[in-house]
């Protein structure tokens, strides 16, 4: 299996306050305890807005992970093509573009995906509230690659979620918790657009959401796509990302 979103809140490197909350430390070997059994042998760290635009956190996560794992990171607005190329160089994928907490200039995050996709292939991953997604609109079509975390959190922007799913955007099947719809069928609403869309992730360790990942997730996963339930929890994920 291949956990398309987790993150590490390692109390090494410095936790920054968002939104006046501060999580608690959940280290690798915390992650490794809570999905013993699930067969995980790769996945996505995803930079929380907790470290901001800090890489070293990252860095480090991914050489103590090793192949199999690859890093979604959030970037300065002065990062150099310098930068970005040591940063793929290090198992970095992807360029997250957190709109619902903290992203404030989305003019400069776009122009920052659009050239890290041009300079090494990076896609960009929104962490957004479907019903914004309308209105983002002149964002999202200049994005050459994307997906977005959660199913898009809402029912309410799920007609133009589709529409992006059958232009290309992947979807992470991840984050139950922070859900407002009907999963099961979100879940196969897209998968019957895009079989290839749809990619799970824990969303370990699940901070500031009603509930955290549980294994019965993923008979949710099965209930909506059948027999492609092996692409969904790995192989879409991992040509996604461009694992090995």
């Amino acid at each position: 299996m291949f956990d398309a979103h987790r993150y590490i809140l390692d109390p090494r490197f410095p936790l920054i306050e968002n939104q006046g909350f501060v999580p608690d430390p959940y280290t690798i070997a915390d992650y490794d305890r809570d999905t013993d059994g699930l067969g995980i042998t790769g996945g996505a760290v995803i930079s929380a807005s907790f470290h901001a635009a800090d890489q070293s956190f990252l860095l480090s996560a991914l050489e103590t992970l090793g192949d199999g794992w690859v890093g979604v990171t959030q970037l300065e607005p002065d990062a150099t093509d310098a930068d970005i190329l040591a940063l793929e160089d290090a198992g970095v994928r992807a360029i997250r573009l957190n709109l619902k907490r903290g992203a404030t200039d989305v003019q400069t995050l776009t122009a920052q995906a659009r050239r890290a996709h041009d300079l090494v292939g990076w896609h960009a991953e929104l962490y957004v509230d479907a019903s914004m997604l309308l209105s983002l609109e002149p964002i999202l079509c200049k994005l050459p690659a994307a997906s977005i975390d959660h199913l898009g959190m809402s029912s309410q922007g799920l007609p133009y979620l589709l529409d992006l799913v059958d232009r290309g955007v992947r979807v992470k099947a991840a984050g139950f918790g922070r859900i407002d719809m009907d999963i099961v069928d979100a879940m196969r609403q897209i998968h019957a657009v895009n079989p290839a869309a749809l990619m799970f992730g824990t969303d370990l360790p699940g901070t500031r959401a009603p509930r955290r990942f549980q294994e019965s997730d993923i008979d949710l996963i099965a209930e909506a796509v059948g027999g492609d339930l092996p692409a969904v929890l790995d192989g879409n994920a991992r040509a996604w990302y461009r694992v090995k």
